[in-house]
């Protein structure tokens, strides 16, 4: 075993198999023949045990032959042609009949929107929410209202065992939109479009990755994918081999460019978002990205939240658990329950402290459904709707704050939320270090216009 620390973060753990296991269950696999195989291994030390890795791989050859789940209550197809046939009706096109301007302040509100709504979850990601509304109640700042602090009592900070490092996310310590995987990834799906052009494929996705995104900037399952691809294992091979995160929110975050550039085509944002998520996910994990990109692209054109998610989800099976779970929060806005109450079923759906619930596409995606329509297209309520709940705090926020943007266009967009910008986005993509948000909004147009 490598003595290298860093190196650690790119072996399989004991937690991984836990998150193999469950997400085995979500699939409704039977994995009663394994038990024994999971249970040898969760006793076993990853730094002392030199053969465990070995012993993974020869529990993820077994996993991989475990037998189609028949008679399942959901369809789930990963493929675009299967998910095509399993949709609902569209709208598929609508007009987008928008001179330049308008063009860019929607663009411009989107990009700002995503970078606000990131930088509202981001000091936050990780905590749960006796904590965060702990901190927030204790200062006054419940519900949540503005962007956190932590130049607060220190009685507070260490009360709450807040992690003050200025680098990371606190509005008393930022002059921009510090580096996020949530805000890289919308960076690359312009970078994507510009070199490869409306054509591209998930191999230039993955060449992209290998040339453009270092390696310690992704996770979950875009780490196992980059590991995968770096050992010659191509899409969409590259999203299952030993990827226990295959459904989880790592491609929903990816999702935001593909919308852009589509802007009144909901079913081709649904497809690059296709071709981007293919190479690192599966089934749910896959639609959440279709869902998020068609949302976007609706957005443009369509202010009615409903319409928006609704149409969002015309472009995913409609036999999937994403689209159930989206469906049932629509069900509970229709029925008049409260946000606090929205909050709670959720809650009580998934375990915030159970990391695979925590960082799951369709619990987080139900976090967006809530943030977008009890927040009503007012900017401020929205991304903190979607933030407060906990779970992925950083990616729900930007997501939600995205479409808003989208919709309302920067000229509208809450001075107080954007000022703290500074029109800067720093990023881990080489070449791209530092970028002006403005310019990504430009950028946008023309690939818009052009391509």
């Amino acid at each position: 075993m490598s003595k290298l620390k860093d190196k650690i973060w790119l072996y399989i753990s004991n937690t991984d198999l836990k998150t193999e296991k469950e997400q085995l269950l979500d699939e409704g696999k039977n994995i009663s023949c394994l038990l024994k195989d999971f249970e040898e291994l969760s006793k076993l030390n990853l730094d002392s045990d030199v053969s465990f890795q070995e012993k993974v791989k020869a529990l993820y050859e077994k996993t991989s032959r475990l037998p189609e789940v028949e008679n399942s209550k959901y369809l789930e197809p990963s493929d675009l042609e299967s998910i095509r046939s399993n949709r609902h009706e569209g709208p598929r096109k609508m007009d987008a009949c928008f001179d330049d301007s308008m063009l860019y302040d929607k663009f411009l509100g989107a990009w700002l929107g995503r970078c606000s709504g990131c930088l509202l979850g981001k000091p936050i990601e990780g905590w749960d929410t006796k904590k965060l509304w702990g901190y927030l109640k204790d200062q006054g700042e419940f519900p949540l209202r503005n962007y956190i602090r932590s130049d607060v009592d220190k009685s507070l900070i260490e009360k709450y065992a807040v992690n003050v490092d200025s680098g990371y996310g606190f509005i008393n310590n930022v002059d921009c939109m510090p580096v996020d995987d949530d805000t890289n990834y919308t960076v690359i799906g312009l970078s994507i479009l510009k070199q490869y052009g409306r054509n591209f494929s998930s191999d230039d996705v993955a060449s992209f990755w290998l040339g453009y995104l270092p390696l310690y900037s992704t996770c979950t399952a875009e780490r196992v994918a980059y590991r995968n691809i770096a050992s010659l294992i191509d899409p969409p091979a590259s999203a299952i081999y030993m990827n226990p995160y295959r459904e989880w929110i790592g491609a929903q975050i990816r999702a935001d460019f593909f919308g852009y550039i589509a802007l009144g085509n909901p079913e081709l944002a649904a497809e690059y978002a296709w071709r981007d998520a293919s190479i690192s996910h599966v089934k749910n994990g896959i639609y959440g990205e279709m869902w998020v990109a068609a949302m976007l692209a609706t957005a443009g054109v369509e202010s009615d939240i409903k319409k928006i998610i609704n149409t969002g989800l015309s472009e995913v099976p409609k036999g999937s658990r994403l689209y159930e779970a989206v469906s049932d929060v629509i069900q509970w806005y229709d029925h008049g329950i409260s946000y606090d109450e929205a909050v709670a079923l959720i809650h009580k759906r998934w375990d915030e402290h159970n990391q695979h619930h925590w960082c799951h596409t369709i619990s987080n995606a139900q976090i967006v459904a809530v943030g977008l329509l009890w927040g009503n297209r007012d900017f401020e309520k929205s991304i903190c709707m979607a933030v407060q709940p906990c779970f992925d705090t950083d990616c729900n926020g930007a997501t939600v704050g995205s479409i808003l943007g989208m919709i309302l266009g920067s000229e509208k967009l809450p001075k107080k939320w954007i000022s703290p910008l500074n029109d800067k986005l720093l990023t881990s993509i080489a070449g791209k270090n530092t970028v002006r948000i403005s310019d990504m909004a430009k950028e946008t147009l023309e690939l818009y216009k052009n391509t």
